[in-house]
């Protein structure tokens, strides 16, 4: 009985130090405004979007990105610039993450650039 409950407690702390140690997601929610033009700054709300987790952020129509500036940042809001190249018409935002392995992961939200 004693091993079972010595195994329990060391299951446990594996467990727990494997959470300690994994890079949490980032994870936009919403834009505001939805829709700018190129110089506006953009406000995204969301989860893990600090530096630790964010690297850079893209505006995206599948085909094209552009990187946006990111004038301000922490654990729940970016600050974003729509770049002077963006081409009008409805884009996705994306971001690339940091770390050992960074990825590209684009968002659900969308924001309108207008002309």
């Amino acid at each position: 009985m004693r091993t079972s409950f010595v195994a329990r407690i060391l299951v446990a702390a594996l467990f727990g130090s494997a959470l300690l140690f994994a890079q949490a997601v980032p994870q936009m929610k919403t834009v505001e405004p939805g829709s700018a033009k190129v110089g506006d700054v953009l406000t995204v709300a969301g989860e893990n979007l600090d530096k630790a987790n964010v690297a850079e952020v893209y505006l995206t129509d599948g085909k094209n990105d552009f990187k946006a500036s990111i004038t301000e940042q922490d654990s729940s809001t970016l600050k974003l610039k729509v770049p002077a190249a963006v081409k009008p018409g409805r884009l996705a935002l994306m971001i690339l993450t940091k770390g050992k392995e960074p990825k590209l992961i684009e968002q659900p939200v969308k924001v309108t650039i207008e002309e």
